[in-house]
């Protein structure tokens, strides 16, 4: 599933191909993908000769701003992705909706599971409305580590679970949970409640920085996930945890481990983050290396402006 760093890609890749351009008319492949209004027409009467002004992200939803104020957000859920191509082009298998421009191109819904929303809305109001349930952004200045410890402090369920609640914390899915709890050196398994201020503060900057790395590497494909330009993304070989069972840890050699925690599949290296607190001076070595791993991938991304690599 794209979480908040392919989403971002995406939002990227796509402000210089669509900023600008007028819509002029909206396919529907399968109807269902269109949530709300509850017509094609009706989203027509949205949509059409509305000149798009700006991209938005709010944790995985991607947010398409025009100039009426109207908003339309798409939501990739599982398998979805966007791409620009020339509007004649030849129709992927698993086209679900596109917007017609004014240049002859369009911006092509693909999504292989059917889970993928879109949502034509008249206005912010609507917006607050869908939105409602979402909690804070990982990466805005608003969320301060003060912020972050109070609002950390009032839960008492697993960190993994908690940080995969929407509500608590907006954009990390399976992925970057994973990826946040051994940066933090911290059991998915742990109660939030119990955590010290340094263990929080471990988390908050671990949380950041697991997305941070897999933004600058343009996201992680697994399976469909490719980016506003059509390529896939870099990220996976980077992973330290996710996806790495049976594999040496990269800060200590030991073997990671897939456990089932929340329902999900969950990745961990049990002597990175064991269930009882780490000696402060094995965090001290753990931390130096895992910012050594993490440092040559912490220049700013591209702007999306044109292909690359």
């Amino acid at each position: 599933m794209p979480e908040l760093p392919e989403v971002e890609t995406t939002r990227r890749d796509l402000v210089p191909q669509l900023v600008g351009r007028r819509i002029v008319g909206l396919e529907l492949r399968w109807p269902r993908t269109l949530d709300r209004p509850p017509s094609r027409a009706a989203a027509e009467a949205l949509l059409v000769d509305q000149r798009i002004t700006g991209l938005r992200r709010r944790g995985k939803y991607l947010l398409i701003d025009l100039a009426s104020g109207a908003i339309l957000v798409i939501h990739l859920r599982m398998s979805g992705r966007l791409g620009v191509v020339v509007a004649e082009s030849q129709e992927p298998v698993h086209l679900r909706a596109a917007l017609l421009l004014d240049d002859g191109m369009a911006l092509r819904f693909v999504d292989m599971r059917k889970f993928g929303r879109l949502y034509v809305l008249t206005g912010a109001s609507e917006l607050d409305d869908l939105l409602v349930n979402v909690g804070p952004e990982p990466l805005e200045d608003e969320l301060t580590l003060a912020a972050f410890r109070e609002r950390l402090a009032q839960r008492r369920t697993r960190l993994k679970a908690l940080l995969l609640d929407q509500r608590f914390l907006a954009g990390l899915g399976n992925i970057y949970v994973d990826e946040a709890l051994f940066r933090a050196g911290l059991h998915p398994l742990r109660s939030a409640a119990e955590l010290t201020a340094r263990e929080t503060a471990r988390l908050y900057e671990a949380c950041r920085m697991a997305l941070t790395v897999a933004i600058n590497n343009g996201g992680t494909t697994f399976r469909s996930y490719r980016d506003g330009w059509g390529r896939r993304g870099r990220h996976r070989e980077l992973l330290l945890v996710y996806d790495r069972q049976d594999q040496p840890c990269y800060v200590c050699g030991g073997e990671i481990e897939k456990l089932r925690v929340a329902g999900r599949g969950t990745h961990l290296c049990p002597v990175c983050q064991p269930l009882d607190p780490l000696a402060p001076a094995t965090v001290a070595v753990r931390t130096r290396r895992v910012a050594e791993l993490d440092a040559p991938y912490l220049a700013s991304p591209s702007d999306g402006s044109k292909p690359h690599g």
